[in-house]
């Protein structure tokens, strides 16, 4: 595993938990930073796929794996035990398991935070626990109050996954289309479903069923046609997404389908009611135009890249953009990756309306 090397409050997160060492200075825009992988915890974790401070001072990173164990690192050192394991919970399978956690925005005085997992029955399902906080756990799985579970479709595959407090306080997460390939059953543009939508809800009811409301703000609340729950749709994917924590702005990384990856990015006032175009569209390019409306009702991705190991590759993971102080060289840039390739970029503002891709 690969983590940043200074524990900050909003990581770079990529690469099944990567992480970025800055060498040198920018000496202009179009001298990017030089990227250097370093392993900083070596043993002791099984398919990390996520990283999370909990934001309530300790310091402490929760790494997420896969086949359900939560474990702690603590200045640099990883924790005996397991903080959470629900590894009875999950389904087989390499698409599957436990795929996301977050804590609420008030963690350090209400102890509340939720996990985004597959059911042994491969439904989505997003459920709450509640700790002592600065407890490193074990987390009493009793606890546990599921919040909504999202019923399979046709496949138990491209199942998304990161979820992320908003900054106004709202709980998002992106689910993929649930379909074995090509969104045949066009899932990501029903919206009577929830899988190809990026999803918002206010978990802020901690005491009556369902547990959530729908903010009156959700785009499609006035929309028969569209859940209420939806706040954008049209991904295939999307394999780590994340806020800028300066400006809010949203970025999403939608694994692609035949041939093309993609990294979307929209400011967050106006990522609401996005259709991001899958499957009509796969990145900038024509997929199944079929039934599809014209052009210009879709949200293009900022950059997409081909499938090859040269130049491109297969299965896009976002990450962040770095607002830390410790890389005056990386401030501002966008990390994405690569997990079949290896192949990573930066991507910043050039400051005339597009962007600068290294």
């Amino acid at each position: 595993m690969y983590i940043l090397k200074t524990v900050k409050k909003n990581l770079i997160t990529f690469l099944f938990a990567a992480a970025v060492l800055l060498f040198g200075t920018e000496s202009s825009a179009q001298t990017p930073p030089f990227l250097l992988f370093t392993p900083v915890i070596s043993s002791g974790l099984i398919s990390p796929l996520d990283i999370i401070n909990a934001g309530d001072g300790t310091n402490r990173l929760f790494i997420v794996g896969r086949t359900g164990r939560v474990k702690i690192v603590l200045n640099g050192v990883l924790l005996a035990g397991d903080y959470l394991d629900v590894h009875t919970l999950l389904p087989p399978g390499s698409e599957n398991g436990l795929l996301s956690m977050a804590f609420h925005p008030d963690f350090e005085t209400n102890g509340y935070f939720f996990i985004y997992y597959l059911t042994t029955t491969f439904d989505v399902r997003v459920s709450r626990f509640n700790v002592t906080p600065g407890s490193n756990g074990p987390v009493d799985i009793n606890t546990r109050v599921d919040i909504i579970t999202v019923p399979t479709v046709t496949a138990s595959f491209h199942n998304g996954g990161k979820m992320i407090f908003g900054p106004d306080g709202n709980l998002y997460f992106a689910i993929g289309d649930g379909s074995p390939g090509g969104d045949p059953d066009n899932h990501a543009q029903d919206g009577n479903l929830l899988w190809g939508k990026m999803v918002r809800l206010n978990v802020d009811n901690f005491t009556t069923p369902p547990y959530y409301t729908i903010p009156p703000d959700n785009p499609y609340v006035n929309n028969p046609a569209v859940r209420d729950e939806i706040f954008a749709i049209g991904l295939r994917n999307p394999w780590r997404w994340s806020f800028d924590r300066l400006n809010n702005d949203v970025w999403i990384a939608d694994v692609g389908e035949g041939e093309w990856e993609e990294i979307n990015r929209l400011p967050f006032a106006s990522s609401g009611g996005v259709n991001y175009g899958w499957r009509c569209y796969e990145g900038t390019h024509e997929f199944n135009t079929t039934g599809c409306l014209a052009q210009s009702n879709y949200t293009f991705p900022i950059f997409d890249y081909p499938h090859n190991n040269t130049t491109g590759g297969f299965s896009v993971t976002g990450g962040h953009v770095y607002r830390g102080t410790e890389f005056a060289a990386m401030y501002g840039y966008y990390i994405c990756s690569d997990y079949v390739s290896g192949n990573a970029w930066l991507i910043k503002s050039n400051g005339s309306g597009g962007w600068n891709i290294s």
